[in-house]
């Protein structure tokens, strides 16, 4: 559990965790904490994938890591024997992201997220040194869980020096997490998939990396793929909440959202398309508070939903983002007013 207490969950919270357009971390930085910089709105560290290899979020994930080494091949994210310049330059744009929020958020006090690739999508798609997928074998599927939970812990370590004021949130994609489980990741040469991994490894490895998250003093939030998302697996590894774009989801996977919510996981509400003509306030309400009732699930615990963009924004027009998050804030305001229905 955490050492700290995380404090207590506000009505009408908007976060926009991920990638964003651009390849200026300052300027990142200045938007999402001038958007999203009061409580209880949860401001993220920025992903800006425009600059290139390294500042994706594999490469980021990947300088995480504790003794594991990645190098960019023409497939792709590679593991190898020893850090090269791939490995360096990943580095180098994680200390400036770092520094940029270290300024934009002097004296902030609230909740503060931090996206990074989960240990199975990783595995999923970062090759070995012969060439196939790491997910593929035993051994470093052991080491990557162990590499990234330690790496992860170190990483909460250095937000919470940096901005004292934080109350850290994890927010770990697992996009391919599915696949892992039932054999759908594709083999190295794309002609064939990979054996599925067994469920309580999956659930082991996942569950080390949250706890890992909690040890440090952080909250561990899973972002999952809404398609046949395995929300059962997200709450037996622990995690405090769950991300998922709910305009895809069905009937069936709303009652596993019930479950999921009764449970007590927070739900972070992808809600606001990246692209196309911006949703009215009360469309994007109405993408949560309809499904949300017809499950039976309390208006008054509506208050607890955090909404976000359905997907990243990193192929947004830079001159859009401001919007986006100015009509996420109103929607979230919005959809806490709607829990006193």
């Amino acid at each position: 559990m955490p050492d700290h207490d995380p404090g207590p969950r506000l009505p009408g919270t908007a976060a926009a965790v991920g990638a964003l357009p651009g390849d200026d971390p300052r300027e990142a930085a200045r938007t999402v904490f001038g958007e999203l910089g009061e409580p209880p709105h949860v401001p993220h560290l920025p992903t800006l994938p425009a600059r290139g290899p390294g500042a994706d979020p594999l490469g980021r994930t990947a300088a995480l890591l504790v003794d594991l080494f990645v190098d960019l091949q023409p497939g792709g994210w590679r593991f190898v024997d020893a850090p090269g310049r791939d490995a360096a330059r990943a580095g180098s744009f994680l200390r400036a992201d770092l520094d940029e929020l270290a300024e934009a958020a002097d004296g902030w006090h609230g909740p503060l997220a931090l996206p990074v690739v989960g240990p199975w999508s990783l595995l999923a798609a970062v090759e070995l040194s012969r060439g196939e997928r790491s997910v593929s074998d035993h051994g470093a599927r052991r080491d990557v869980v162990a590499s990234l939970a330690q790496g992860l812990a170190d990483h909460v370590g250095d937000v919470r020096r940096l901005v004292p004021g934080a109350r850290v949130v994890v927010h770990v994609e697992e996009p391919s997490l599915n696949d892992v489980l039932t054999g759908r990741v594709p083999t190295q040469s794309g002609y064939g998939t990979l054996r599925a991994v067994h469920r309580p490894e999956v659930r082991d490895g996942l569950r080390a990396v949250l706890d890992a998250v909690r040890a440090a003093g952080a909250e561990p939030v899973l972002r999952l793929r809404s398609e046949d998302a395995p929300l059962a697996l997200a709450r037996e590894a622990g995690a405090a909440g769950v991300a998922l774009d709910v305009r895809a989801l069905g009937s069936t996977a709303w009652e596993s959202v019930a479950a999921t919510v009764e449970g007590g996981l927070r739900l972070w509400a992808g809600v606001l398309p990246a692209a196309g003509t911006v949703p009215a306030v009360g469309a994007l309400v109405d993408a949560v508070r309809v499904p949300w009732r017809r499950v039976g699930l309390p208006a008054t615990a509506l208050a607890d939903v955090v909404l976000t963009p359905a997907e990243g924004l990193a192929g947004t027009d830079p001159g859009a983002v401001r919007g986006l998050l100015t009509r996420l804030r109103e929607a979230a305001a919005a959809l806490a007013e709607a829990s006193g229905d």
